[in-house]
């Protein structure tokens, strides 16, 4: 007899049930609880790692250049700045371009998380809802049309061209009777984006002055910005953020499918809209500011599951953190691969990223691959 079956038949009869039965799922939960401790404590004590890893990389984002700098320079740099001296000057230039890798990392690495849990597609990226295809067309069309030069000009547009191609998916895919699940978000998304990106070459082929100006934003780039393009899309990626860190859990329930969701009381329609309109400000804001760059919201996350398993109350902030490791790191190695020129950060993502895709696939561990 099962302990389930004696403890039934103890209770309908007045039989007393033995002390080792009744006192044998209290202790369970009790070491099961024990071991969760120990699994969050890990990973707290990685992420807290991860963070030490995120600001050396700082550091030598700082350092390392066609000029390259000592640590004791650019500390002396940051705390005692003179104007008047040439490696000051060098370190207080890398600063915003430091700020953004490590902004524009954080936001593509926590929309990219997000976006595959709600998607439920382990291969969702930025790309996967036709935000980089709005953002093309609507910087082609800020060149072509009104004859903005600027990244200040571009940021604009850029932004509602994601928005608004993020907003015509999910009113495409939530069209039927079962509203917009994730197959249907990844067909709207696919065909939207051939569709932006055959507008977008209609113009591109018939005007070579403004493909002139598009490729230098196209190809995904942290350099050559300042604080005039950063700040205007900081309350964006800081509202973004705010909305998809706090849908760990509701990520973990769509995880399990929208009937489980629903069963768990969530309103998936609503949970599923207001996460999307977090990854729209966080992709639109990174897109804009630095242009479609791929790899980082694909590969990030996958390799954060390796240390946090499925649950994206963890996933969240360590891809909120590795994401910016990644980018920089590429926009490091893209400084000085070719000096004195130097390799865009967009290029760069895809060449280090792709190869620990690859091994992550080989792997077999990243989800659903």
């Amino acid at each position: 007899m099962s302990t389930t079956t004696a403890a039934s038949a103890g209770r309908a009869g007045g039989t007393k049930v033995p002390g080792s039965q009744r006192g044998a799922g209290p202790r369970s939960g009790r070491a099961g609880g024990g071991t969760g401790a120990h699994a969050a404590g890990m990973r707290a004590a990685w992420l807290l790692a991860a963070v030490v890893v995120l600001a050396a990389v700082c550091a030598a984002s700082l350092a390392i250049g066609a000029r390259g700098l000592p640590l004791a320079t650019i500390w002396d740099a940051l705390t005692n700045f003179n104007p008047a001296d040439g490696n000051h000057a060098v370190v207080i230039a890398r600063i915003p371009r430091t700020v953004l890798g490590l902004l524009a990392g954080a936001a593509l690495g926590l929309a990219g998380a997000s976006m595959q849990g709600v998607a439920r597609n382990p291969l969702a990226d930025p790309g996967i809802l036709g935000l980089n295809a709005g953002a093309a067309l609507a910087v082609v069309t800020a060149i072509y049309v009104f004859g903005i030069t600027s990244l200040t000009g571009y940021i604009w547009f850029a932004f509602f061209g994601a928005a608004a191609a993020a907003v015509v998916v999910y009113g495409i895919a939530s069209m039927g009777r079962d509203g917009a699940t994730p197959v249907k978000l990844a067909l709207a998304g696919a065909a939207l984006s051939a569709g932006l990106f055959s507008l977008l070459n209609v113009v591109l082929v018939s005007s070579q002055d403004t493909l002139d100006r598009f490729r230098f934003w196209q190809v995904g780039s942290t350099g050559g910005r300042d604080w005039s393009v950063l700040l205007p899309a900081l309350p964006f990626l800081a509202v973004g953020a705010l909305i998809v860190l706090a849908g760990g859990r509701i990520l973990n329930s769509l995880a399990l499918g929208d009937d489980i969701a629903r069963g768990l009381g969530q309103n998936v329609a609503l949970t599923r809209g207001i996460t999307g309109l977090g990854i729209v400000l966080l992709c639109g804001s990174a897109t804009a500011v630095a242009g479609p760059i791929g790899f980082v919201g694909l590969v990030v996350p996958h390799a954060v599951r390796l240390l946090t398993g499925p649950d994206y109350r963890w996933i969240l902030p360590f891809s909120m953190v590795l994401a910016p490791v990644l980018l920089i790191t590429a926009d490091i190695i893209g400084r000085v691969i070719l000096l004195p020129g130097e390799v865009p950060a967009g290029i760069m993502t895809a060449l280090v990223g792709a190869p620990v895709f690859v091994w992550l696939i080989r792997r077999g561990k990243g989800a659903g691959l």
